[in-house]
């Protein structure tokens, strides 16, 4: 939602519009057949999300798979299999259309979790909504990141079976269950060797998102951040000081608390604002911003709606109040230390007045390039050891390093190709500030350039109420059919882009 800006162009995907690669019969001939199938295409992501795959609570990720799998299947990959690691299953196939050129396709098939409660429609229903100045949309978790883009992906892929056509690329796929718990095992899963052989055939790799922002505006990200999930855990067992259990809080006038030892923990991770880092040595590798991304940045900046960001949001003011082009520079450059939640003792109804013997902080870690996630992580460590925490346990449960690809690279011309052909003058910016495990491609061994792609848009991410645009009536945006359109052309584009 940080990528708003004016309209660069009002025209929507027009069916029978030229694209590279391929001829006009052709293209209309494989878009046709996604207007055709629309119905078949809202059911299958349907299915999809009222199946929950969740790899924080290891629920239905068997069921989550197996779907997965099968879908895959019907849009034509050959060889469709689990790959076996320390965690949940990855997925692996291959789609040989018999073409000169080879692309890897990554997918995740686990989502956040959902609390009902917090839901205006319940969370795995999949209810079509109406959404004022939206049109219908989809709402469930799921729904944007990632199955609503997949299935839009997939449905392109069955439009070229219905209308009889081939691939313009062959196609490597590879799928994670663990995503959303910071992909700690996914590495093992593309190291494989069968997957790895397959992989050095690629020319790059590409996950498809909805891309639109509510005003059509389409973000190409050069990269990502990197990330680090872990838990900080304050316990008097291990503190050797306060309680082994909890006791009542009169107690706190003569046993040492665990709780405010954490909070004191705590503290020394950021300075006197709250906000910036001081982990000793964590940022020293932190590759500035260079003249060129900041010129990116700054023309971004111009083409950018601040009071709509804000708004999306719900902020009314960036850190420090400084203007809304530093506050892009410190989204792209700034490495972060974030506390996602805080729980100890007891927090139900009323009061308990009680002295916990454990708390628990759970933190990320946004790491930029040059920075890794192992030297974030033991840089954590020594710190606290440093400063007479040591006692504080330090449980890393997921992250992967910064991800970088080109500009000059196939995946990313051949979506500025076919943006633009949409009437989109696409915003370049040098990294997404989220994370993905793209890492595993742009770094050794494979040094594969890396991206997203695709129109269409959704919004909830991680949040209640996530949606997808399933038809569109905001003309400055795709709904789920204009979206597979452009993954056609995509894929056309990729069959020629030099």
């Amino acid at each position: 939602m940080f990528l708003q800006g004016a309209v660069a162009g009002a025209a929507a995907f027009a069916s029978a519009r030229r694209v590279s690669g391929a001829n006009a019969p052709e293209l209309k001939a494989v878009h046709s057949e996604i207007d055709k199938h629309h119905d078949e295409a809202v059911h299958r992501l349907q299915e999809w999300i009222r199946q929950p795959s969740i790899a924080a609570e290891n629920r239905g990720m068997t069921e989550g798979c197996e779907l997965t799998m099968r879908f895959l299947r019907d849009a034509g990959f050959d060889g469709v299999r689990k790959i076996p690691g320390d965690g949940q299953p990855g997925i692996f196939a291959t789609l040989d259309a018999g073409a000169p050129r080879t692309y890897g396709l990554y997918f995740m098939y686990d989502v956040k979790q959902a609390d009902p409660a917090e839901w205006s429609s319940p969370p795995f229903e999949a209810a079509l909504v109406d959404k004022p100045e939206l049109g219908k949309v989809i709402v469930g978790r799921g729904a944007t990141n990632q199955k609503g883009p997949e299935a839009t992906l997939l449905a392109a892929l069955q439009a070229f079976r219905y209308a009889g056509r081939k691939l313009p690329v062959n196609l490597v796929f590879v799928a994670e269950g663990e995503e959303e718990i910071g992909s700690p095992h996914f590495k093992q899963i593309v190291h494989q060797p069968e997957v790895m052989t397959a992989l050095r055939k690629c020319s790059g790799v590409f996950m498809p998102m909805g891309m639109q922002a509510l005003d059509g505006t389409v973000s190409i990200n050069l990269g990502a951040k990197g990330v680090v999930e872990l838990e900080l855990v304050s316990s008097g067992e291990r503190w050797g000081r306060g309680p082994t259990q909890d006791l009542h809080s009169s107690n706190e006038a003569r046993v040492d608390s665990p709780a405010w030892h954490l909070v004191q923990a705590l503290n020394t991770l950021v300075g006197p604002d709250g906000h910036t880092p001081a982990i000793d040595g964590y940022a020293d590798k932190a590759r500035p911003l260079s003249p060129a991304e900041k010129a990116m940045i700054r023309e971004a900046a111009g083409r950018m709606n601040e009071q709509m960001t804000k708004q999306q949001m719900g902020v009314e003011h960036w850190v420090h109040d400084v203007d809304f082009l530093e506050s892009l520079e410190l989204l792209v450059a700034r490495p972060t230390v974030n506390i996602e939640g805080l729980v100890g003792g007891y927090t139900g109804p009323g009061g308990k007045t009680i002295l916990p013997h454990r708390a628990v902080a759970k933190l990320d870690l946004r790491l930029v390039p040059d920075m890794t996630a192992a030297e974030a992580l033991a840089a954590l460590k020594a710190h606290l050891a440093k400063r007479s925490f040591p006692d504080i346990e330090v449980n890393m449960t997921g992250g992967y390093d910064p991800t970088s690809t080109p500009a000059n690279s196939a995946v990313v011309r051949a979506a500025v190709s076919v943006y633009k052909r949409a009437g989109i003058d696409p915003i370049l910016w040098p990294r997404l500030a989220g994370s993905w495990p793209g890492y595993v491609f742009t770094s050794d061994p494979l040094r594969l350039p890396a991206g997203h792609f695709g129109l269409g848009h959704g919004n909830g991410a991680h949040a209640p109420n996530e949606y997808y645009v399933i038809e569109s009536r905001n003309p400055k945006i795709e709904g789920m059919d204009g979206a597979a359109r452009s993954h056609v052309d995509y894929l056309y584009e990729l069959a020629v882009v030099v």
